[in-house]
């Protein structure tokens, strides 16, 4: 027990350092007024210096523990009166699927003709989103892991890199950071909706692995804490300080995976990963201004609903920014769901048409 806790104080003081850069670049980011600077501050800084050859550390537990508060936060979107977006939604998720099959296609052609990946490589690289599950899926195939992660950790970087110019480009959203009083920064909930939240993670998180859902630390948490805000046994929400804190994690998560990443070995790899990225978000605004003109639902939303990939931090983004958070956190959530179970039955069907 105390070789645990030993173990798990020098783990901590190790990923000090990494945390400090993060909160370092996300500090500079808020001062200079950038959208979402914690999550893009601690993103740029901890990418450029993996990219430079400096090893960081990543954050594992500390991510674990982020993702479970994400979901409480995201939970917390869930309202009493949402029922009369059913409709919308509707036709917005069926949209969804069909710009996801759209993106799967493109992702395969892509990696077979351009890239000259294999059938395994070109398919698990080419998932729009649910990165944990497919990289474990594609461990038990002839998939290149080391492609399929750095393909997936490129669309994450060019997505959140891509966000503040594409929701300018489509407009319907203010980027600018609200500047904040002490006071609400260290504002707190009270006891008893402490209590709640504590136990929508905890509980949730148990639930997510008993239901099997993807990323259960994510999602299981939204589901009970979604249960108790659109019931209005609670209202209370996070504390900014930690929504904070959790775009930093988040951040540094993403830009310590290009640690050891050398320009030279996979400069052709990373160009690949670049442009297919580039494509999918281009056909993610497509689809969602086509969704804001069938619907007149917000393009904003839509465009971080129908982005390919990163439901944690599309989510987190759309929280932040006040983006209808539950509308987005549901359609990665269906969309991760829909793609684990047929992505086993997408890929004998593609063996078979290449056989």
């Amino acid at each position: 027990m105390i070789g645990t806790i030993k173990g798990r104080c020098v783990a901590t003081g190790k990923l000090f350092p990494t945390l400090a850069i993060g909160a370092a670049g996300g500090g500079i980011a808020y001062v200079l007024a950038i959208p979402l600077p914690w999550l893009l501050g601690a993103l740029i800084a901890t990418t450029l210096l993996s990219l430079g050859g400096v090893r960081l550390r990543a954050p594992t537990t500390s991510r674990k523990a982020v993702l479970v508060v994400i979901g409480v936060m995201l939970g917390a979107a869930f309202t009493p009166d949402m029922a009369g977006d059913v409709t919308l939604w509707g036709t917005s998720l069926a949209l969804m699927l069909l710009t996801t099959a759209v993106m799967m296609a493109f992702s395969v052609w892509f990696g077979r003709r351009i890239a000259g990946y294999s059938m395994d490589t070109a398919m698990y690289s080419g998932v729009p989103g649910g990165v944990s599950a497919v990289t474990m899926m594609a461990a038990d195939s002839d998939a290149d892991l080391r492609v399929v992660g750095l393909t997936h950790a490129v669309r994450i970087l060019v997505l959140l890199l891509a966000i503040p110019p594409a929701l300018s480009l489509i407009g319907h959203v203010s980027l600018q950071p609200r500047s904040m009083t002490l006071a609400e920064w260290l504002s707190v909930p009270a006891f008893g909706d402490a209590l709640l939240l504590t136990g929508a993670g905890v509980i949730g998180m148990w639930l997510g692995r008993r239901l099997h859902l993807p990323n259960p630390l994510l999602f299981g948490p939204v589901l009970l804490s979604g249960a108790l805000h659109v019931t209005g046994v609670t209202e209370a929400a996070i504390p900014p300080t930690i929504v904070a804190l959790a775009q930093i994690i988040i951040g540094v998560s993403v830009g310590v995976r290009f640690g050891g990443t050398s320009l030279t070995t996979v400069g052709v790899n990373l160009l690949m990963a670049v442009l297919q990225a580039v494509a999918l978000l281009l056909i993610a605004i497509a689809a969602a201004w086509l969704v804001h003109a069938i619907t007149g639902y917000s393009a904003a939303a839509a465009l971080l609903a129908y982005m390919p990939g990163g439901a944690p931090e599309l989510s987190l983004v759309a929280l932040s920014l006040g983006i209808d958070p539950a509308f987005v956190t549901s359609h990665h959530l269906l969309r991760i769901t829909v793609l684990i179970m047929v992505m086993p039955l997408l890929l004998r069907a593609f063996q078979r048409r290449q056989a």
